[in-house]
């Protein structure tokens, strides 16, 4: 570049920026340190408006998870478990870019630039994405080649995540179907490409040297990154609670002697279930409370609980506790989840959260989606109950609130205590409803008659019984 080009440049930058502030353009693109996806797909919108023919953008919102790894590593388990687990299509790169080539008219996509071969693959993902419109996850196996890698990392930005699988040789030695030798010449190829350097650039490296559960939940913890974003909690004070002066007092003790000093015991302390909404009944309620904490905590938590649990007086107290690690992976049950959606949404808020702490965010769908795990069992658990010649009372009303609660929300509806769900789900329809959800809780007929007109309405949304002959 000679000292008169550059003078040019500077003097072309400017003027384009005079212009752009005197809104001379129709619209206005920044390439600035953004991803080549980003800026084409910008592009494209706007020109789509001129041209049918372009395509109106280029991978809108799709998240990528690319595999890397050697011979026999686990990629291919990987992407399986992706795909039938979280729902990421899966796709081969060799596909991709020999499809796109051909398109192209190109023979062999393989002696060109690792550039080309980036992009033929991009072309390739990018079309795929199009004809698949309701697809935004997506999971490429398998990366070979560290150079195209780079350039497919500058293409995609953060819409691209790389997990390199790591698993020991001796270990792949064993898995190759043809041999050890086989595995070992397949790994010669690889490592020419600079495959083995993937690792280097990898967002995570993936530890196959353990059990297939391991693998498991560390693919759960990479999907769901994408999925889940991360939001730092809001907190509340105790006293907002409305929760009688003995119960706030056992909580003020328990976080005084879990959060304070140089390193607290737990990263989260909520409230959560009719206790978190000022729906509190004395005398019926338990006191539920979800903590985030590690498991060589548990000892020392047992300890604090042993020193304060005497305000606690006659109160149930339902302790749950969770290390961040679960929570990541998605590693919970139905009903954590929905308290893990309520935190991440800001319907809920901790008492406590540690300085800095983030925590996913699950997805109202997902959440959604779990929920029928809970609507199962809790149907299962009102028959039984129904089953028996006394029903516990308290057990019944509190799995048939459960059953409505996943109906409703089935529909759309959150309703947080039991009376609102159960009063939400059976309005008085007709006079022998009256009062029922009331009376359900001292009255056991009351409360068989409740939990039978909420399992019908649960057993409404099944297939009706096939006729016989």
């Amino acid at each position: 570049m000679t000292p008169a080009y550059a003078d040019y440049q500077r003097h072309l930058h400017h003027q384009i920026h005079r212009l752009v502030g005197e809104d001379r353009f129709d619209g206005v693109i920044v390439v600035d340190n953004r991803s080549v996806v980003a800026v084409q797909h910008d592009l494209r919108r706007l020109l789509h408006t001129h041209n049918a023919l372009v395509p109106a953008g280029c991978l809108p919102g799709v998240r990528v998870v690319a595999l890397g790894g050697m011979s026999e590593s686990g990629k291919s388990t990987a992407g399986e478990y992706l795909r039938t687990r979280h729902a990421r299509a899966r796709l081969k790169i060799g596909y991709l870019i020999d499809d796109a080539a051909h398109r192209a008219g190109i023979d062999d996509p393989y002696v060109l630039a690792p550039v080309v071969r980036a992009e033929l693959l991009l072309d390739g993902l990018d079309r795929y994405a199009a004809a698949h419109h309701f697809l935004d996850r997506l999971t490429l196996e398998s990366l070979h080649e560290f150079d195209v890698t780079s350039e497919l990392r500058r293409m995609l930005g953060d819409q691209l995540s790389v997990a390199y699988i790591d698993t020991a040789a001796e270990l792949r030695a064993r898995r190759g179907t043809a041999g050890p030798e086989d595995v070992t010449l397949r790994d010669t190829v690889k490592a020419s490409r600079g495959a083995s350097e993937i690792a280097t650039v990898a967002d995570t490296v993936v530890d196959n040297n353990r059990t297939r559960l391991a693998l498991e939940r560390q693919l759960d913890g990479i999907a769901l990154e994408a999925a889940w974003p991360a939001v730092t909690p809001a907190t509340t004070p105790v006293n907002s609670l409305g929760l009688p002066v003995a119960l706030e007092r056992f909580l003020t003790a328990l976080l005084e002697r879990t959060t304070k000093g140089p390193e607290p015991l737990i990263d989260l302390l909520a409230v959560t279930g009719s206790g978190a909404c000022g729906k509190y009944q004395h005398g019926w309620s338990d006191l539920d409370v979800l903590v985030i904490a590690e498991p060589d905590r548990t000892t020392e938590l047992r300890q604090v609980l042993i020193e304060v649990q005497s305000d606690l007086g006659e109160v149930k107290l339902g302790l749950t506790v969770l290390s961040q690690a679960e929570c990541r992976t998605g590693a919970v049950t139905s009903r954590l989840l929905h308290v893990m959606t309520l935190l991440g949404t800001g319907s809920l808020l901790p008492l406590w959260a540690r300085p800095g702490l983030t925590i996913p965010a699950p997805r109202l769908a997902d959440d959604v989606a779990a929920s029928l795990e809970a609507g199962v069992q809790a149907a299962v658990e009102i028959r039984r109950q129904l089953l028996k010649g006394a029903p516990d009372l308290r057990v019944l009303f509190k799995v048939t609130a459960l059953l409505a609660k996943v109906l409703l929300r089935f529909d759309g509806t959150e309703q947080a205590t039991d009376t609102d769900a159960l009063d939400a789900l059976t309005p008085s329809e007709a006079d022998q409803h009256v009062g029922l959800v009331r009376k359900a809780r001292t009255d056991r007929t009351a409360a068989q008659n409740l939990a039978q007109l909420v399992l019908g309405r649960w057993m409404a949304t099944m297939p009706a019984p096939e006729a016989t002959a």
